[in-house]
């Protein structure tokens, strides 16, 4: 058992995403489609011209599949409400669980924890737990006679939400969007806003045209829309992520 931090890859990505979504725009207008699947020099050009209109759907057209571990359960289950997107993660039912990594949330560090009145570090209580878990799941898993899943889907009960998981995600370049937007708000828990730096700085890369000006929801509208419950950063972000 290990405490471990996130870890992103781009598996694949729409290759030429510029050219692809920039045919994709141009037959919605075209009389003559003779050379719509031509690569022009343009393409990027074109992209951001979308943009401009808000003419969206055609970046639609360009996918990104992301491979992610080293995460919690608790960051998936917010992970997987985003919809418009396909997931694959590795199953507590099929797989034996008797010793996970695990994520220790950060704001433990430095913290103490009083039981029977004396002070334990915090960090160390929390992976103190994780191993008192794991004992618990073994021994009742062995209780239900240790038969793969159909034990496993029972003993993974005392699993905890900071038990490591993978998963595979592949969304499309607007809803990649939307999820930048909610997810690297600073209001964001803060282990899925580190994931959507990571996939951020990755999609950005292969498709800059797209994720130009992309960020928090802020950005885009040019203030915090979160009313009382702001940040406070915006300029922050504006310094970090540009205007839209």
């Amino acid at each position: 058992m290990n405490k471990v931090k996130p870890k992103v890859v781009l598996v694949r990505s729409t290759p030429d995403p510029d050219a692809l979504v920039a045919s994709a725009a141009k037959l919605c207008y075209a009389s003559d489609t003779s050379g719509i699947l031509e690569d022009g020099a343009d393409s990027e050009k074109f992209v951001h011209k979308l943009f401009t209109l808000g003419h969206l759907s055609p970046i639609e057209h360009a996918c990104f599949t992301f491979y992610i571990e080293g995460v919690s359960r608790a960051m998936t289950h917010q992970l997987v409400r985003h919809r418009l997107a396909s997931y694959s993660q590795r199953s507590q039912r099929y797989v034996a669980h008797a010793s996970f990594d695990y994520v220790v949330p950060p704001q433990l560090e430095g913290r103490k924890v009083v039981v029977d009145g004396e002070e334990i570090d915090a960090v160390d209580y929390f992976c103190e737990t994780m191993v008192m878990l794991a004992q618990r799941y073994s021994r009742l898993n062995a209780a239900l006679g240790e038969s793969g899943e159909a034990s496993n889907q029972d003993a993974r009960y005392v699993l905890p939400n900071a038990c490591e998981t993978k998963i595979f995600v592949t969304m499309n370049a607007r809803e990649l969007l939307h999820f930048f937007a909610e997810r690297l708000c600073m209001r964001a828990q803060w282990e899925i806003r580190a994931v959507a730096e990571m996939m951020f700085d990755l999609a950005k890369q292969k498709f800059p045209a797209a994720f130009r000006g992309a960020g928090p929801k802020c950005i885009k509208a040019g203030r915090c829309p979160e009313g009382k419950m702001t940040c406070g950063k915006y300029q922050e972000m504006v310094e970090k992520y540009g205007r839209a």
